[in-house]
C-alpha cells in the first residue's frame, strides 16, 4: 500500500499523463507547461531510461538525404513531403534555440549520400540536384541545399561509391545528453516525472481517467498521451504502428581516421557517422524488414555482420576496423511515413511514429500536441 506521501505527491491527480519520458514526451509536456503554466503533469516512464529511440538511436538531426525526399514525394506527394522536411527543418532549428551546441554536442558537420550507379538517380542527378534545390529554397533559404560532392569523396573518408551528394543541414548530435538537458528543462517548468512505472490500462470514468500501472497504484488524469512510439500496439492494437528495429554499431578508435560528418545510403536504410575517431553505423534492416518489425532489442547477428563488413568495403583507412559496441533501438512507423497526432480515445492522444526521424520531428509535433489536448481541456 502507498503511504500517505506517495499518494500525495508521486500519484497525485494529474491534468495530464503521459507516457515514455523520450523525445516526444518530453517535448510535449514542455509545450504544455509553456503554454498553460498552472497544469500539472506527469510523465510515466517504465523503464530507468527511456528504452525506445530517443537514446538508442545513431545520434543524427535528420533533415533528409537526396535520394529518401525524391523517394518519399513519389509515394506521398510533393506537398506532403516539404511539410515533413519542414518539419524537421524548424525542429533542428528549435533544438539549438534551446540548447546550446555545447550542452548537446551538436555538431553541425553538414550531411553527406553515398549514390551508387545502379540508383534510379544516379543517370541524371544534377537534375535531381537542380529539381530539389529549387523546391527547398523557400523552406532552408538556400538556392543549394544539395550540391555534388563526388570530387572530393576521398577527403571525406569513404570510397567505393560512385556518387556523393552533401547538404549543410544535417549535424550529428548527443542522443543521451539531448534528452538529459530536455528533462532538466521541463523538471524545472514542475513537470513530474516517475521512472520504472509502467502503465497496464486505464478505467474511464465520468471525471477522469484512472490509469492502473504494474504495482497496482493508479493515478487520475483529465487526459492522457500515449507518447510510445514502436510500442504502441501494446496498449493501442487498434491503431497501425509498426515497430522497426534499428541495430546500431561502433568501432574501436581508429588511429588518423578520416572519416568527418554524417553519412547516408541506400535511401536512408544505412547510415554511419564518426564520434572522434570512432565510427558509428547504423540500420540495413531493409535485408529483412519482416525479421526487423520487432520490440525485441536483442539485434542480429546477420545484420552486425553485415555492417561490420559495410564498414570494410566502404570506409577508407589504413588499419582493420574492429567493434567495440553494438546495440538497438525500436522506431515507430506509418504506413505513409508520416507522424501521428490523433485521438485515439476520448481524452486520450496518440503521439507517435516520427519515422525514423524523431530528433528533428518531435519538437514541432509537440506544438501541435499542445494545441489540441488545451482545445480539448
Amino acid at each position: 500500500m502507498l503511504s500517505f506521501w506517495e499518494k500525495d505527491s508521486y500519484y497525485a491527480d494529474s491534468d495530464f499523463v503521459i507516457i515514455g519520458a523520450g523525445l516526444m514526451g518530453l517535448w510535449s509536456a514542455y509545450e504544455l507547461k509553456k503554454a498553460a503554466p498552472s497544469l500539472s503533469i506527469t510523465i510515466l516512464e517504465k523503464n530507468a531510461t527511456p528504452l525506445g529511440a530517443s537514446t538508442r538511436n545513431a545520434g543524427f538531426a535528420c533533415f533528409g538525404s537526396l535520394t529518401e525526399l525524391i523517394s518519399d514525394e513519389s509515394s506521398m506527394g510533393t506537398a506532403a513531403m516539404l511539410s515533413i522536411v519542414e518539419s524537421r527543418f524548424k525542429g533542428i532549428q528549435k533544438i539549438r534555440a534551446n540548447f546550446s551546441d555545447e550542452a548537446i554536442q551538436y555538431d553541425a558537420c553538414g550531411g553527406f549520400e553515398a549514390i551508387q550507379n545502379d540508383h534510379s538517380t544516379a543517370s541524371n542527378l544534377e537534375e535531381h540536384i537542380q529539381y530539389l534545390n529549387t523546391l527547398l529554397a523557400p523552406i532552408t533559404g538556400n538556392h543549394e541545399t544539395f550540391c555534388n560532392a563526388t570530387q572530393q569523396m576521398n577527403r571525406y573518408g569513404v570510397k567505393g561509391f560512385d556518387h556523393l551528394v552533401y547538404n549543410s543541414f544535417e549535424a550529428g548530435i548527443h542522443s543521451g545528453k539531448l534528452v538529459n538537458e530536455l528533462t532538466s528543462k521541463v523538471l524545472a517548468l514542475g513537470v513530474r516525472i516517475i521512472n520504472g512505472i509502467e502503465v497496464k490500462g486505464w478505467i474511464r470514468t465520468a471525471e477522469s481517467l484512472e490509469i492502473n500501472t504494474q504495482f497496482g497504484q493508479t493515478i487520475k488524469a483529465k487526459q492522457l498521451i500515449a507518447c510510445m512510439n514502436g510500442f504502441t500496439q501494446n496498449l493501442l492494437p487498434q491503431l497501425n504502428i509498426q515497430p522497426a528495429r534499428g541495430q546500431i554499431l561502433l568501432t574501436k578508435p581508429i588511429d588518423g581516421l578520416m572519416l568527418k560528418g554524417t553519412f547516408h545510403f541506400d535511401e536512408g536504410f544505412y547510415y554511419w557517422r564518426n564520434i572522434g575517431n570512432r565510427i558509428l553505423i547504423g540500420g540495413a534492416r531493409n535485408l529483412d524488414i519482416p525479421a526487423e518489425q520487432t520490440t525485441d532489442l536483442a539485434g542480429s547477428e546477420k545484420i552486425r555482420n553485415h555492417l561490420s563488413q559495410f564498414l570494410a568495403t566502404y570506409i577508407n583507412t589504413d588499419q582493420p576496423i574492429e567493434i567495440e559496441q553494438y546495440w538497438s533501438g525500436i522506431m515507430g512507423f506509418t504506413p505513409n511515413k508520416e507522424p501521428l497526432c490523433t485521438w485515439a480515445e476520448p481524452n486520450i492522444l496518440a503521439v507517435i511514429a516520427c519515422n525514423g526521424m524523431g530528433v528533428a520531428l518531435t519538437p514541432i509535433v509537440a506544438e501541435k500536441v499542445a494545441a489540441m489536448v488545451l482545445a480539448n481541456d
